[in-house]
């Protein structure tokens, strides 16, 4: 593929020509090597599924991970494997998956390999990173890689590349599980009905067979709306039994974006509904989950966020939580930015669940699960102080009268009802709370028909204000 020549600034123009050669190199793959690719080019995204294939069978000796390697480079079979190994002819292994995102100016920048995994697990542990480094070694400026990539993994020079082949005995030996020979055979799809080569097609561990499109498009569908307990085999019978996909599965059918949002939604169900499944009583569901769980409350994270360890019970800091995706530090009552173990929350946001938990019996299962969750003492702190603040409103309520301009609050022990307030210099009248004019402000006491007419003061009888007192018919 001819390479252009790099401009200094990444212009329009450049960004087009960019655009062009990974498409060009994607159509490329495409033509030659359908099988490998298992998704479009949208938003950057490329996802790869490299088989390996070697051009005549091999006879390997198959070892598993726990094989020493001795002193003079060859393998030596530990004593999980005293038996010896398996002596097999392998054409072709597992595939490995690549989530792959190409900058904006590939060629001109490397790719990002966003992960990489082998179905079946058959690749050696600990090895995930330098293959990762091999590849992008592979990578020269203004030249696309990943037709490079397909046929240096799919031939099998990785082996070699990562000193996975030693000999035993003068054979060579590859640590390996299991093997695929699917890949050149046809299966009809049990979704759309159509004989696809099994290159395209999923085997699931229910030995379903799939075309990979069909999978694609109605598990993304079920990651998007949060449905993730559809996510596995479509055949009725497993369908019935309640049979989800694994985690391998998935990452051969979809992005690794959407893997991430599929295990989140697996752990979030997991965490409400805890180890109790099957309970009929939601009550009970709840309290055995950890009740101490409050989710993030960012829209794009919300991952379930429990209460840290070590801390003291009744203190402010029980209601500290820290999203350990986001690192957003909240409170577990109001939900805002941590605001300190000193500062209470708002009335207004608290008011809900406390109106909520003296709204259930005592003792009730209802009110169990929210003192776990806020604390015992937190919830006792709470109510009470809802109810000192209700016992003030009231008594503002009855005894005061609020300014119509600035809404202090004036209690009147004695004197007329024109008042002035102290804070705006607003005058009013006590009795019913109307704006006085600052040029005749005892108009409104003087004008008849007026509901306050003549009631500059506010009188007592005399016989409210007599109190007898003792001996005084004897003077």
């Amino acid at each position: 593929m001819a390479a252009l020549r790099r401009p200094d600034q990444l212009d329009e123009e450049y960004l087009t020509e960019c655009v062009s050669l990974q498409e060009e190199e994607w159509e490329v793959l495409e033509s030659i090597y359908p099988e490998c690719v298992s998704s479009d080019m949208a938003n950057g995204n490329v996802k790869l599924e490299i088989p390996i294939e070697f051009l005549e069978p091999r006879s390997i000796a198959v070892v598993s991970d726990r094989s020493l390697p001795a002193a003079n480079g060859t393998l030596r079979a530990s004593s999980a494997s005293r038996s010896g190994p398996s002596h097999l002819s392998l054409s072709t292994l597992p595939p490995l998956l690549l989530d792959v995102l190409l900058p904006p100016s590939y060629p001109y920048r490397p790719p990002v390999i966003a992960s990489l995994h082998a179905t079946h697990s058959w690749f050696t542990l600990g090895l995930d990173s330098e293959l990762q480094k091999k590849l992008l070694e592979m990578w020269q400026d203004g030249e696309g890689v990943l037709y490079a990539w397909v046929e240096w993994i799919r031939g099998g020079e990785l082996f070699a590349a990562l000193d996975l082949v030693s000999t035993v005995d003068g054979e060579e030996v590859i640590r390996h599980n299991t093997t695929s020979s699917a890949t050149c055979t046809s299966y009809i799809c049990e979704v759309c009905l159509t004989s696809i080569k099994g290159a395209r097609c999923i085997l699931l561990s229910c030995s379903h067979v799939f075309c990979r499109a069909c999978l694609e498009d109605f598990w993304k569908l079920c990651i998007t709306e949060g449905d993730i307990g559809r996510v596995g085999c479509p055949d009725p019978q497993c369908i019935k039994s309640g049979r989800e996909a694994n985690e391998e599965e998935v990452r051969r059918v979809v992005t690794e974006e959407e893997v991430r949002r599929w295990k989140w939604l697996r752990e979030k169900r997991e965490l409400e509904k805890g180890k109790s499944a099957g309970s009929e009583m939601t009550v009970a569901l709840t309290i055995t989950a950890d009740p101490t769980i409050i989710h993030c409350p960012m829209s794009f994270c919300q991952r379930p966020v429990p209460k840290g360890n070590n801390v003291e019970e009744g203190t402010g800091w029980e209601r500290l939580r820290t999203c350990p995706d986001c690192d957003y530090s909240f409170c577990a009552y109001c939900k805002r930015t941590w605001h300190g173990p000193l500062s209470d929350c708002p009335i207004s946001v608290t008011e809900t669940f406390v109106l909520e938990y003296l709204a259930l019996p005592e003792g009730s299962p209802g009110r169990l699960v929210m003192e776990r969750r806020f604390g015992p003492k937190n919830i006792r702190k709470l109510v009470a102080r809802y109810e000192e603040e209700r016992a003030n409103e009231r008594w503002l309520a009855q005894s005061t009268m609020a300014c119509p301009s600035c809404h202090v609050h004036v209690e009147k022990s004695l004197g007329c009802n024109h008042m002035t307030c102290a804070k705006c210099k607003q005058h009013f009248c006590y009795r019913c709370g109307e704006k006085l004019q600052e040029s005749n402000p005892y108009e409104h006491f003087s004008t008849p028909g007026r509901q306050c007419y003549s009631k500059l003061f506010d009188f007592q009888s005399i016989e409210d204000e007599w109190q007898p007192v003792e001996g005084f018919d004897l003077l």
